[in-house]
Order: C-alpha cells, then structure tokens, then sequence
C-alpha cells in the first residue's frame, strides 16, 4: 500500500524560501511518477510540478524558475525547493503518486494522494 507524507510548509515571508518533502512508502518497481498540487480553498486543484523515474520533470508556468522538484532515491522523498515565494503561492500543498511513467499535471491522473501541508506566504 503506497503511503504518502508531506512535511516543510509553514509560513514564511514574500521572497523566502521553504523546501517542501514528501516521504513515500509501498512503492514496488522502477517505473513511477510524483508531483506536486496546491489548492487554494473555493478554487480548483492546481499541478505544480512532476518528475517521472527516468528524471523528466515539468512545471506549471507560474513557478518555472522559482521551484524545483526533486527526489532522493534512497531515502524514498520527494522535494519540491521553492524560492522567490509570493503570497500567491500560499495553498495547501500535496504530494501525488502513479505508477505509469508521464509529465501529467492533472489530479485525476493520480491515484495517491498524501494529507497536504500547508504553506502561507505573507507581504
């Protein structure tokens, strides 16, 4: 059973840096995808950035540049570094799971989802 945790988030201010992490259990195989959402309370989940097995990896255009999602095989944890935050940054960021192998940034493409941690931004 694949199992997901997020931890990182908090507050921090306009411009600040914050690395979230996202430890994974259950995974079986070489061949899987992680990413990143955030949503905001009355609106729609929104794909941050995904990174495939073979080190792929895509982002929504608003963070190109400012994030950066990585992961560490052998500790079974997935990063996601962000920098330069803005207060449009502040959601609740979850972590995501698949066993097929794409660039997918849409929610319903996943099957695994962890609790969310969550990450506010003030001016």
């Amino acid at each position: 059973q694949v199992e997901l945790e997020e931890s990182g988030g908090g507050p921090v201010q306009a411009g600040g840096s914050l690395r979230l992490s996202c430890r994974a259990s259950g995974f079986t195989g070489n061949t899987y995808t992680m990413a990143w959402f955030r949503q905001v309370p009355g609106k729609e989940r929104e794909g941050v950035a995904v990174i495939e097995s073979g080190g792929s990896t895509s982002y929504t255009d608003s963070v190109k540049g400012r994030f950066t999602i990585s992961k560490d095989n052998a500790q079974n944890t997935l990063y996601l570094q962000m920098n330069s935050l803005k207060p449009e940054d502040t959601a609740m960021y979850y972590c995501a799971a698949d066993f097929r192998r794409w660039l997918r940034l849409r929610g319903d493409d996943y099957p695994y989802w962890g609790q969310g941690t969550q990450v506010t931004v003030t001016s």
